[in-house]
């Protein structure tokens, strides 16, 4: 930035001398945009570096308290969740894209930890209605056999062929753009969030946007895993 600022500064003074020249006048606008682009350019790493999930979930922080009531149970479920969104972020910005995963999380106390593990693979789950539906069934059970008190969806949507819930007319309406992006969904016994997180390419990098919370009614990746309590 500091070289642009100086290249500019001398081709200002140039441009007092000789006013009418329309060169030192191109130099300067191509110098004023090549500055800009540069600012742009580390604006848009320092967003990519500094993943703050937290700050967009204050209302979910409250809901969580209300429903767990114990301080720790709903920390811990906050924590969690926080946590594996911001790693998703993450994983999108290095990769650009995510792997399609539910991640678990696991009673410390009950769960056998050599047949349960805290990441599910999902990768064949929305290739059609019936991996679909195999998937949300083996979802189900995985849940309630390792003792899971919540877990987290993260799939990206280009993978999605089912089902495409961007797609919906009238009240199902999507209203989030073409962009490209991932579902984040939440599910726990007492409460189910479904996110959507878009992704840009900015200045040759990939740059995930802030979360948008969609209708779970409307827009789930999944059914409900957990079983009411």
């Amino acid at each position: 930035m500091e070289r642009y600022e100086d290249a500019l500064d001398a081709f200002q003074v140039a441009l007092k001398y000789n006013a009418k020249s329309s060169e030192v006048a191109k130099k300067i606008k191509r110098l004023t945009q090549l500055a800009k682009d540069k600012k742009r350019a580390q604006e848009v790493e320092t967003m990519r570096t500094n993943v703050d999930m937290s700050k967009h979930l204050d209302s979910l922080k409250t809901e969580l308290s209300g429903l767990y009531g114990a301080e720790d149970g709903s920390k811990e479920v906050f924590s969690f969740l926080v946590e594996t969104m911001e790693n998703a972020v993450k994983s999108c910005h290095e990769n650009s894209t995510v792997d399609p995963r539910v991640y678990f999380m696991l009673n410390k106390d009950k769960t056998d930890t050599e047949k349960y593990a805290p990441v599910v693979n999902i990768d064949k789950a929305f290739e059609s209605p019936h991996t679909h539906n195999n998937c949300y069934s083996f979802l189900r059970e995985y849940a309630d056999d390792s003792f899971s008190g919540a877990a987290c969806l993260v799939a990206p949507k280009s993978i999605i062929s089912y089902p495409q819930v961007w797609k919906g007319q009238g009240s199902r309406k999507w209203k989030h753009g073409q962009s490209d992006g991932f579902f984040f969904q939440f599910e726990s016994p007492l409460l189910r969030k479904v996110w959507f997180v878009p992704s840009t390419i900015e200045k040759g990098r990939t740059l995930c946007r802030d979360p948008v919370e969609l209708d779970i009614s409307v827009h789930e990746v999944l059914p409900r895993v957990f079983k009411q309590t």
